[in-house]
């Protein structure tokens, strides 16, 4: 089989349907099957699921009695996964008539690329710079973050965010979301899973593009496809002090993860300062909105 997709659900209802038609208008000429893994969602996506699913035999579904989280449910979904490549979608994206032909095209013609992802856009076609790719994140960078420091001066985290790039040109790149990430399976086979399982939530994308890069991989943004991005719908429904703890103790995983005590140090020094920040409910212009939504 050419590729596995793999799509986490989470009261993701009203968005479902749309993305699984549009895999089947994305695979045209390849062989796949999708494998959707719900996260014990209330409001009948599930059984959203099954009525395409019942038009579709490409389609698995495996409904979990708990929310597992992001990383863990990817990964129940790889261990029944038959392709040779993985492709972690979520269920607000919309793939193109005949993308994931290209897509698959492109993968095989580039053998050292471990890791890849397409041009990811609005529903206008303009470019999603908020889920664009990211340079590997530094300590000072991730404090300034917590810290809503970008709220006062916007541009502080440009390098960071890649505001330099141009997202037309195909280019090797730290790390790509895992919002739409294909992934080939050998990688995932050395590592032992495609998502690290300490990660609940966020950073588990940034985590497995540096093993790849520790591997000898290449991950690569490349236009060669786009895919409309609605954006971290299913985390609107979420309340703003949880999205907070998950994402700062992710990036406190990150951290002792990869970097010395004396660096990692400072994000659980002011993580604490962080979650208060957020518990105050203090409000920004929502044009200076930082998110790391998924």
């Amino acid at each position: 089989m050419d590729l596995s997709i793999i799509t986490v659900t989470w009261n993701s209802k009203e968005h479902i349907a749309e993305q699984m038609r549009s895999v089947q208008r994305g695979a045209r000429n390849i062989t796949y099957e999708q494998i959707i893994v719900d996260n014990n969602s209330s409001d009948g996506t599930v059984d959203m699921v099954a009525a395409v699913r019942s038009a579709d035999k490409n389609v698995v579904c495996i409904a979990n009695k708990e929310n597992r989280g992001f990383g863990a449910a990817n990964n129940q979904g790889v261990a029944i996964a038959q392709g040779e490549f993985f492709l972690f979608l979520n269920p607000d994206m919309r793939l193109a008539a005949g993308s994931l032909d290209a897509f698959i095209a492109w993968m095989h013609a580039h053998s050292d690329v471990g890791i890849a992802a397409p041009k990811l856009v609005r529903a206008d076609g303009t470019f999603n710079w908020d889920a664009a790719p990211r340079r590997f994140p530094r300590v000072w960078e991730q404090v300034v973050l917590m810290l809503k420091i970008p709220h006062v001066f916007p541009r502080v985290l440009d390098g960071y965010q890649m505001r330099d790039a141009d997202f037309e040109i195909e280019q090797d790149v730290d790390s790509v979301r895992g919002s739409c990430m294909l992934l080939r399976r050998t990688l995932a086979m050395t590592l032992g899973w495609a998502f690290d399982p300490r990660y609940f939530i966020w950073y588990e994308d940034v985590d497995i593009c540096r093993e790849a890069r520790r591997l000898g991989y290449r991950v690569v943004h490349t236009p060669v496809i786009s895919c409309v991005d609605h954006f971290g719908q299913s985390f609107k429904k979420r309340e703003t002090l949880w999205k907070q703890k998950q994402f700062t103790r992710s990036m406190l995983v990150y951290f002792q993860k990869w970097e010395p005590w004396w660096k990692w140090m400072w994000i659980a020094l002011f993580r604490p300062i962080g979650i208060a920040l957020t518990a105050c409910g203090r409000t920004f212009p929502k044009k200076h909105k930082m998110a790391d939504d998924r």
